[in-house]
């Protein structure tokens, strides 16, 4: 009988991203409070890329806790520039802080993704890619805001690389789907030494 797979996660773009490879898997989104898990983290100066770990893996436990036996795959990101860690904007004047504070510096994108079966971590990873804005206009970050609208608050950057937020970058050092919000490579790796996809 087949493994079962079960992404922890709501996000339409990891569960393209899992379809488009041509994996069978269920949906069974998490029910955490992300901020609550992050307070203590913040408290005790875990990085971001610790941070993105601790969220997929409190996401997976979760999930896991309700679903005996299955592969539960947890996954989260954080946008970080140096230490601070970025959530996503409340409304448009925090998407328009959000881009003067990243316009013209290198910021991280970091994709954590864990395999859980039974509460047990089976596997683990996060992929990072460097993301250089150009200087941008405050005129400028003003039409791409109008332009994109409620868009800007979906996405902790307030851009989504794959339309017109393509436009505020000069440079991208990084794997797409770890920029997507799934390193899946490895997790593909992963889950064909666990034999849980064909290999």
């Amino acid at each position: 009988m087949p493994t079962e797979l079960v992404l922890a996660s709501a996000s339409p773009f990891r569960r393209a991203l899992l379809k488009n490879a041509g994996i069978d898997f269920e949906i069974q989104a998490a029910d955490i409070d992300e901020r609550a898990v992050e307070a203590p983290l913040r408290q005790s100066d875990v990085g971001p890329q610790d941070t993105a770990l601790v969220l997929a893996l409190a996401k997976a436990s979760d999930v896991s806790a309700r679903k005996p036996g299955a592969l539960v795959i947890g996954s989260d990101q954080t946008l970080s520039l140096g230490d601070e860690i970025f959530h996503k904007p409340a409304d448009m004047e925090g998407a328009r802080r959000h881009l003067l504070r990243l316009s013209g510096k290198t910021h991280q994108l970091n994709s954590a993704v864990v395999i859980l079966r039974d509460g047990e971590t089976l596997w683990q990873h996060v992929g990072t890619a460097d993301l250089t804005m150009r200087a941008l206009d405050p005129g400028f970050i003003g039409r791409y805001l109008s332009r994109i609208g409620d868009a800007a608050l979906s996405s902790v950057g307030a851009y989504q690389l794959e339309g017109v937020g393509v436009q505020l970058f000069e440079k991208i050092d990084g794997d797409y789907f770890t920029i997507i919000g799934l390193p899946m490579l490895p997790l593909l790796a992963a889950l064909r030494d666990l034999e849980a996809i064909d290999g």
